[in-house]
């Protein structure tokens, strides 16, 4: 998929960046990962709450915990902004400031590392980053990746209507569907 977005977004750029999107993907499979409170210290101060304390509390950190912070919040934020770029939006803090921070977050990354091919591969998802924000965002909507919330929303209308495309929307998703006279019977209760 990853090959796939690259190539329709028409995007060049080479194996390791390639490898670092299917490993960040790999890494978001498990929706945990999205919400793990890595920043998390020992002596029981609160967690950031935005991404910009993130951003200053990892720029003043001890150099192994900043590069790790740093990519953390670059990575999040990319991915966020790929597959919920749409959701943002409707948000005081749009996709443009996740793109800033993350930018941001990778330029700092690049500048810290001492591995010249990975500050090559931060690098590159700083000056970027909203080209493969594209890439994400098309592999979000080419993949099969959906929200227990939205198929429960669509299960929930054929439930209610017996409507022909939710059940076949459904059905493609693998998942089963009361017959229809069973659905009337739910519709009247």
């Amino acid at each position: 998929m990853v090959q796939k977005g690259l190539t329709q977004r028409k995007i060049q750029t080479y194996p390791l960046v390639e490898s670092y999107l299917v490993n960040l993907l790999q890494y978001y499979l498990d929706a945990r990962n999205l919400f793990e409170s890595e920043y998390a210290n020992e002596s029981g101060q609160r967690n950031p709450q935005t991404l910009a304390e993130m951003y200053l509390i990892a720029q003043n950190a001890e150099p192994p915990t900043k590069a790790e912070m740093l990519r953390k919040l670059g990575d999040r934020t990319l991915y966020i902004s790929g597959f919920f770029g749409d959701s943002l939006s409707r948000k005081i803090v749009d996709i443009d400031y996740y793109a800033e921070i993350g930018g941001a977050a990778y330029a700092s990354l690049a500048h810290c590392t001492r591995e010249d091919t990975m500050a090559k591969v931060y690098n590159t998802f700083s000056s970027r980053f909203l080209e493969f924000v594209d890439v994400l965002t098309y592999i979000s909507h080419h993949s099969f990746v959906k929200s227990d919330e939205s198929i429960l929303r669509l299960y929930d209308r054929y439930m209610r209507t017996g409507s022909e495309l939710a059940r076949e929307k459904l059905v493609e998703m693998g998942v089963l569907t009361l017959p229809k006279d069973q659905v009337k019977l739910g519709k009247q209760s």
